[in-house]
C-alpha cells in the first residue's frame, strides 16, 4: 500500500506521492494458552503486533484512549512509545477513540449540564496524548439510542454545541475532533445526521466515516461521504451483510453483541454477501480529492471463528488488488 519506484536503471523515476495512506484501527487480540489477549499485554506483543501490520502495508495505528496509559507503562513515555513504533515502520498512532462511558449524571452530550465535565476530560486527554502524533480525536457524538430517544432537535443541537466546543479546543492541540456514527448511535438516521451537521461548527466538527455502521443504519455510505466530502476527517472502512431492519438498535446492553436476529454485524472487505459498495467510495473519493490517511477496521473478526490477522491480510489484500485500481 506504499508507493515505490517505477521501472529500473539510471532514468527511473520515483512513483507520484499516494493520495491515499492506511492506518489500522485497533481492535486485535491473539489467541493464547491463556486465551485472547491484547498486544498491550507486553512489549513483545505489540512489536509482533507492529510488525504484522506494517509488513501488509500500514503505516499508521488508531486506538482508544484507555490505552495511553499501558503505552507509558510499556516503554517509559509515550515519545519513547511512538520511537518504537517508527523502528518497527509505524509512524505514529493517528487518532484516539475516546472511550468515554455516556452517563446521563455526569457524561451525556444531550444533557447540557455535563459539558463542562466532558469538556474537561476531553482536554486531559488532549494533554496527556503528546508525543504520539496524534491527529484525529474520534468520538460518538450522541449517547446509545436507548438512552436518549426520543431524540429530539433540541438533544441534537446540545450535542452539536459540546463538540463544537470541544472541536475548537483539540485544534489548539492540532488535533481534529471527528464524529463516528455507530449504528445504535442516537445520532444514526439521515435526517438526524443532517441536523447534526448542519448545527455543529464546520470549523470544529468532523465526519468519520464508518461503512459499515451507516449501512447497519440504512444510510448509504457513499452518498453521506459526498454529501459531507468537504468535512471528512477519514474512514474505518469495514463490510457488513445485514441492514438493522427489526430496531436492534435498541438493544440492551450491547446492541453488536446481543441481537439474537444476526451474530456477526462485520465483515472484512470484499467478502461475499457484502453491502458496501467500496469500489463507489472510492470513485467518490477520487472525485471529490480526498487526500491523506483511510484507517481499516475490524471489531469483532473473531465472531465465528475468524482472528485479527487473517482479516488484516484479507483486507489488505482488497486494497492492493481492487481498491488501489481506483484511487490510490
Amino acid at each position: 500500500m506504499q508507493g515505490t519506484a517505477s521501472g529500473g536503471g539510471e532514468g527511473a523515476r520515483p512513483a507520484a506521492p499516494r493520495a491515499l495512506r492506511y492506518a489500522y484501527m485497533d481492535h486485535w487480540r491473539v489467541d493464547t494458552a491463556q486465551g485472547p489477549l491484547s498486544q498491550y499485554t507486553s512489549v513483545e506483543r505489540f512489536d509482533a503486533f507492529l510488525r504484522q501490520i506494517a509488513a501488509v502495508g500500514f503505516e499508521a495505528i488508531e486506538t482508544f484512549d484507555f490505552h495511553l496509559g499501558v503505552m507509558r507503562e510499556l516503554f517509559g513515555s509515550l515519545p519513547e512509545c511512538r520511537a518504537f513504533m517508527q523502528s518497527r515502520g509505524i509512524e505514529r498512532v493517528l487518532s484516539l477513540f475516546h472511550a468515554v462511558m455516556y452517563d446521563e449524571r455526569q457524561s451525556a452530550p444531550h444533557v447540557p449540564a455535563t459539558h463542562d465535565r466532558m469538556f474537561g476530560y476531553a482536554k486531559h486527554i488532549m494533554e496527556s496524548s503528546q508525543g504520539l502524533g496524534v491527529e484525529n480525536f474520534i468520538v460518538m457524538p450522541a449517547g446509545l439510542y436507548f438512552d436518549v430517544e426520543p431524540v429530539t432537535d433540541a438533544k441534537i443541537r446540545a450535542c452539536a454545541d459540546l463538540w463544537s466546543r470541544i472541536g475548537r479546543m483539540t485544534l489548539d492541540f492540532g488535533v481534529r475532533t471527528c464524529c463516528h456514527h455507530e449504528f445504535f448511535c442516537a445520532i444514526r438516521s439521515a435526517e438526524e445526521l443532517r441536523k447534526f451537521y448542519e448545527w455543529s461548527d464546520p470549523r470544529y466538527v468532523f465526519f468519520y466515516c464508518d461503512t459499515a455502521q451507516h449501512t447497519i443504519a440504512g444510510v448509504d455510505p457513499v452518498a453521506l461521504y459526498s454529501q459531507l466530502h468537504d468535512r471528512c476527517g477519514g474512514f474505518h472502512l469495514k463490510d457488513t451483510h445485514d441492514i438493522d431492519r427489526s430496531g436492534d438498535y435498541r438493544r440492551r446492553p450491547d446492541a453488536e453483541i446481543m441481537a439474537p436476529t444476526t451474530p456477526r454485524w462485520f465483515w472484512e472487505m470484499g467478502t461475499p454477501g457484502g453491502l458496501v459498495d467500496f469500489p463507489a467510495l472510492y470513485a467518490a473519493m477520487k472525485r471529490h480529492g480526498y487526500r491523506g490517511w483511510v484507517g481499516v477496521e475490524h471489531d469483532k473478526a473473531d465472531v465465528g471463528g475468524g482472528n485479527y490477522p487473517e482479516s488484516t491480510a484479507v483486507a489488505a489484500w482488497y486494497i492492493q488488488n481492487v481498491l488501489d485500481r481506483i484511487y490510490a
